[in-house]
């Protein structure tokens, strides 16, 4: 067994190249079998580049208000106790929605220790619909 305590790593700053707006990552773990996640906190306005995942990732909502959109989907709205499902290299974004924050606990498996592919960022007017 190993518990991690609250706390146990600093938060950190969502990179710049891979979202827009204030995002904060805590908490991420990785598993033996390749699992892995983060809980993330976007600010309103907040979201993820668009990006895929080799072997999909569940999102579960924890707090406040957000949005998802698959590529060519429409914008979905995401409220606490929800759980998003991506497909296997989905093209996809998700954050915050543009009044309320959102904190979501992301998780995803690695193959050939690839977790997530990065893209393009979402523009403003792709995030308003």
């Amino acid at each position: 067994m190993d518990i991690k305590r609250a706390g146990f790593e600093p938060s950190k700053a969502g990179p710049g190249d891979y979202f827009t707006g204030r995002v904060r990552l805590d908490a991420p773990f990785s598993g033996s079998g390749g699992l892995s996640g983060v809980t993330v906190t976007f600010e309103p306005g907040a979201r993820t580049a668009w990006h895929t995942h080799p072997l999909g990732q569940t999102l579960l909502v924890l707090t406040g208000c957000g949005r998802v959109q698959r590529e060519n989907g429409a914008i979905e709205e995401i409220r606490p106790g929800d759980i998003v499902w991506f497909e296997p290299n989905e093209r996809h974004w998700h954050g915050a929605s543009p009044d309320c924050a959102m904190t979501h606990l992301a998780i995803a498996e690695k193959k050939d220790g690839v977790a997530v592919t990065w893209l393009e960022p979402v523009s403003d007017q792709d995030y308003l619909g």
